[in-house]
């Protein structure tokens, strides 16, 4: 079954988010299976406004999604993360088939 990462953001220095992680973090990612599936700025239609852009990636499943988190390339990454942007991390699986 499919997992989905979902990714909140907010751009604090656009320099290093697209130099030093945005592309690098896509390249472990695919590498680990994931695709693209939507990227832009969030409409917030209820609720608190929190990080202004948004990232959902899809992976095989739950564990493919992790493994790429945990990854020693994608943990390399995480202190420009931080220095680029502020950000959230989550992951969902997807609906099967059978429950639908």
């Amino acid at each position: 079954m499919s997992a989905y990462l979902i990714v909140e953001f907010t751009v604090k220095d656009p320099d290093i988010y697209r130099d030093q992680y945005s592309a690098h973090a896509g390249q472990t990612a695919k590498k680990h299976g994931a695709e693209p599936v939507a990227n832009g700025d969030w409409q917030v239609l209820s609720g608190e406004p929190g990080l202004s852009k948004g990232a959902i990636m899809r992976f095989p499943d739950r564990q493919a999604a992790l493994d790429w988190y945990n990854s020693p390339e994608y943990q390399a990454l995480i202190e420009i993360r931080g220095v680029g942007m502020d950000s959230r991390f989550s992951v969902v699986d997807g609906i099967s088939d059978a429950s639908a």
